[in-house]
């Protein structure tokens, strides 16, 4: 993935083997199978949140994300909705459709944040696999580079 400074990984198939993103993704699974799509994005995150409780994984919800422009630090309110044993980034969704600016905020907030890999998580679908994208941070794609 050389040249490219964030990977993107799509469906269950190209995702890491962590354990940790393993057990993120079979908690949203639950909550997605317990509660379908339709509802707003606050109680999957409050779902969520107790699945990840229930799994004990050690998580932080709605973490600021500063913002440094020229060496001042710009206060503009960005959240994660999680950070997931300190390397994580969860960002959830319940949209009709991801479009490219979920992409690109998913991007920056990688990039902003120093995190390894983040989730976007759509629950909104069907099919939580359908709602699913994996990125990977510069730091991890330079690792895994050849």
């Amino acid at each position: 993935m050389s040249g490219s400074p964030i990977a993107l990984l799509t469906g269950m198939a190209t995702l890491q083997t962590n354990p940790v993103v393993q057990s993120v993704i079979g908690g949203a699974i639950e909550v997605h199978r317990a509660l379908g799509p339709g509802l707003l994005e606050a109680a999957y995150q409050r779902c969520l949140a107790r699945e990840f409780d229930l799994r004990g994984l050690q998580f932080r919800t709605e973490v600021p994300l500063p913002v440094v422009y020229k060496g001042a630090d710009v206060n503009c309110g960005y959240r994660l909705d999680f950070v997931v044993e300190e390397n994580l980034i969860v960002e959830i969704k319940a949209v009709e459709h991801l479009l490219p600016i979920h992409d690109a905020q998913v991007i920056t907030y990688l990039r902003l944040s120093g995190a390894t890999q983040a989730l976007l998580i759509n629950f909104n679908v069907p099919r939580l696999v359908d709602g699913l994208k994996s990125f990977l941070g510069k730091e991890t794609c330079a690792r895994s580079d050849p």
